[in-house]
């Protein structure tokens, strides 16, 4: 009998109140949502990161003839002595996975292959292109480790990490990050506006009839379970609404955006289906918690 009653005045309530309601719900949502997105960005950087970062090198170019007049290339062309005093030196380096040496034709052929329709390449020819060594790293955090190294080094023009290339990928996904959780930080508390207000509400225009049951002997648990538990509910139904919304964006990214965008492996559905009890609870219990103490005020007879 007290579950019956506690469902129909949270029917009640919710009818009393339908405008709100729907605030509180969309409200939720949107927060919810955006609190949800914002953590999978995050694992959607991390994710990128251990891909590529795997995959970047560290290329060591050495000196060509045209680069005589740079300090470090002052004399001259890179010696074959000198690039395999490099490769040596990589070899004793603990950091260092392997190493792949790249001529110059090569160098020039890879360009070519990646830039058909450029115009300098009926200016250049292979001569152009410097010799290296592509390096690979087993943590590539530790560039720096190889740029001090080998920069400066006789023979060595440059000592160039392919990081630097992500890393704007990276500044933007993060920035993306924090504008999401900024606008659901003010989501929150504009929800969290909206329960108290219609708890307020609630409680107001039942006032009578919570006052007869506090006259009767109802416990304060008993007179506020109905009002705590419409609040939950409606979070309810906002985190369910919250948990479409990022459902049906991960089905927009998988079905549309990678296919345009596949240079970025895009995470699964499963991280997605992980987050959601995240928000259910989040959400039910915040409605909670500010219902609760809403009520501590304004249910005083």
């Amino acid at each position: 009998m007290r579950a019956q009653f506690v469902l129909s005045e949270i029917g009640v309530g919710l009818r009393r109140n339908l405008t709100m309601t729907i605030a509180v719900v969309v409200s939720v949502a949107l927060s919810l949502a955006l609190a949800g997105a914002s953590l999978l960005v995050r694992d959607q950087v991390n994710s990128m990161k251990d891909y590529w970062y795997d995959k970047v090198e560290v290329s060591i170019y050495f000196c060509i003839k045209a680069d005589h007049n740079l300090p470090q290339c002052a004399a001259g062309e890179a010696t074959d002595g000198q690039v395999a005093d490099v490769k040596a030196a990589l070899d004793k380096m603990p950091l260092v996975q392997s190493s792949t040496y790249e001529s110059s034709q090569e160098a020039y052929k890879h360009f070519k292959d990646s830039n058909p329709d450029n115009p300098l390449l009926a200016a250049v020819g292979p001569d152009a292109m410097p010799q290296s060594w592509r390096v690979k790293l087993n943590d590539p955090t530790k560039f720096d480790v190889v740029q001090s190294a080998f920069a400066g080094k006789p023979g060595v023009k440059a000592v160039d990490d392919q990081r630097k290339i992500l890393e704007n990928l990276f500044g933007l996904l993060r920035g993306l990050q924090t504008a999401a959780f900024v606008i659901m930080v003010l989501m929150l508390f504009v929800a969290l506006l909206l329960i108290v207000n219609t708890v307020r509400v609630s409680a107001f225009s039942r006032r009578r009839e919570t006052g007869i049951m506090r006259l009767v002997g109802a416990s304060n648990f008993y007179v506020q379970m109905p009002f705590i538990a419409e609040a939950a509910f409606a979070a309810l139904l906002g985190s369910a609404l919250a948990s479409a919304l990022l459902v049906g964006g991960h089905f927009f990214v998988q079905h549309w955006l990678a296919k345009k965008v596949q240079f970025i492996t895009f995470i699964g559905l499963s991280s997605v289906l992980s987050v959601i009890p995240l928000l259910v609870v989040v959400g039910m219990g915040m409605a909670a918690v500010a219902a609760f103490f809403t009520l501590r005020k304004y249910l005083k007879v």
